[in-house]
């Protein structure tokens, strides 16, 4: 699940959030910024890279989606979102980790 809100006219701030039931399994903060009319996705998560962000470039984008890539992060490098519908999108973050590749994907549907 993801939530965000427009700061101002170039940054976006947003929470992700993994949920199993009713528990939380993983959530990190995010921030969406334009700078110099390039994008950039910058997630910071507890417990992960000493609560440091990670600033992940936008390489790609299209008309049903976007990837933000990192090559020097050990995982995930690469964050794509595809649009699925109107009211849905799939996110996945994807990479090599311990020399195997590896892609999670995580749909979601917009909540009304």
């Amino acid at each position: 699940m993801e939530s965000w809100k427009k700061l101002n006219d170039s940054t976006y701030l947003g929470k992700s959030y993994q949920l199993s039931g009713l528990d939380t399994l993983s959530a990190e903060d995010v921030r969406l910024e334009e700078h110099h009319g390039n994008l950039y996705y910058i997630p910071t998560v507890k417990n992960q890279n000493d609560g440091k962000p990670v600033i992940f470039t936008m390489t790609t984008v299209s008309a049903d989606g976007f990837v933000f890539e990192n090559p020097e992060h050990d995982f995930p490098q690469k964050i794509t979102y595809n649009r699925m519908s109107k009211d849905s999108v799939a996110a996945e973050i994807s990479g090599t980790y311990k020399r195997k590749q590896r892609a999670i994907k995580f749909p979601m549907g917009r909540v009304k």
